[in-house]
């Protein structure tokens, strides 16, 4: 499963609403204009640290002229929802690089809207920078749950480009801009990769499967992370490969006095499927080997 939704895609006065980029986009400006369910792309919009880690794929769509069509739901939560976009050059080649792509838009929703919630177990450890934003958040006032919403969705794409570039198993991180997160879409066609927990796989498969789950977790362990919230809803199997997904709540196991407490209960979600699934595995040994593996 990948990630989208529909937020509101109002600029803040610091961004110019108009995208407008290289002159030599500016005949694609004339030619075309959004239509209902589009918009211009956002990529121009974002600064650099809003884009993913160098070097980008390139299927990457980052032309000014690129219109974003909205191509449906695939899955709404109280916190966020899930929406396909198209990201595309008006006119252009689709099979080129470049011209046309899928994406996955993680949404965090508008405050009237949504039943907004993280367990602030994940976010110690995490700090504002501001005193105002620190105390909204506390006292869960309007202007909180928005800042909060913010941080989650900044959350998710640092998570995302922190482990991109270590080289695990997640969807790339195309952009992150207020409350939406676009990424990578992982899936055939329009039809999203499915969750672990809905893989039918023989034993043979089944192990391999769970070498790439603990690969994953091993690898998060060396950099001293934890997913934190790891269970076979937020691993996608496409075509064999394992892609873990749902990262906000990404913990750092030296600064969170939970950490290793939420690695012990990644380890259980993982061990009891797999368990269920009659391949056999140990959570405690697991977890002892991940202690082990953990850079400090």
């Amino acid at each position: 499963m990948t990630f989208l939704s529909s937020l509101d895609d109002t600029t803040s006065s610091t961004r110019s609403a108009t995208p407008f980029g290289a002159a030599s986009d500016s005949l694609a400006f004339q030619a075309a204009e959004p239509g209902e369910g589009q918009r211009w792309s956002t990529w121009p919009a974002t600064i650099p640290t809003e884009r993913g880690p160098e070097p980008r794929p390139d299927w990457l769509v980052t032309s000014a002229a690129a219109i974003d069509t909205e191509l449906g739901v695939v899955k709404t939560g109280k916190e966020a929802n899930l929406e396909l976009i198209e990201r595309a050059i008006p006119d252009a080649p689709a099979d080129v690089p470049g011209n046309r792509v899928l994406l996955a838009a993680k949404r965090y929703r508008t405050s009237e809207h949504s039943d907004f919630h993280r367990s602030a177990i994940y976010t110690e450890g995490r700090g504002l920078r501001r005193t105002r934003d620190v105390r909204a958040v506390a006292k869960g006032t309007s202007f909180g749950r928005a800042v909060a919403r913010v941080q989650w969705a900044y959350a998710e794409f640092d998570a995302l480009t922190r482990l991109t570039e270590l080289g695990a198993s997640v969807p790339y991180p195309v952009q992150v801009r207020d409350t939406e997160v676009l990424m990578e879409f992982i899936g055939d066609g329009r039809v999203a990769a499915p969750r672990l927990a809905q893989v039918r796989a023989d034993a043979a498969e089944l192990r391999e499967l769970f070498h790439q789950v603990v690969d994953f977790m091993r690898l998060l362990a060396r950099a001293g992370l934890a997913h934190g919230d790891l269970s076979p809803y937020n691993l996608l199997v496409h075509h064999g490969r394992v892609v873990a997904i749902d990262l906000p709540q990404v913990v750092d196991l030296v600064s969170n006095p939970q950490g290793f407490d939420l690695l012990h209960r990644d380890c259980v979600n993982v061990c009891d499927w797999f368990t269920r699934q009659r391949l056999e595995c140990d959570a405690e040994e697991l977890f002892g080997e991940l202690v082990g593996e953990v850079g400090f």
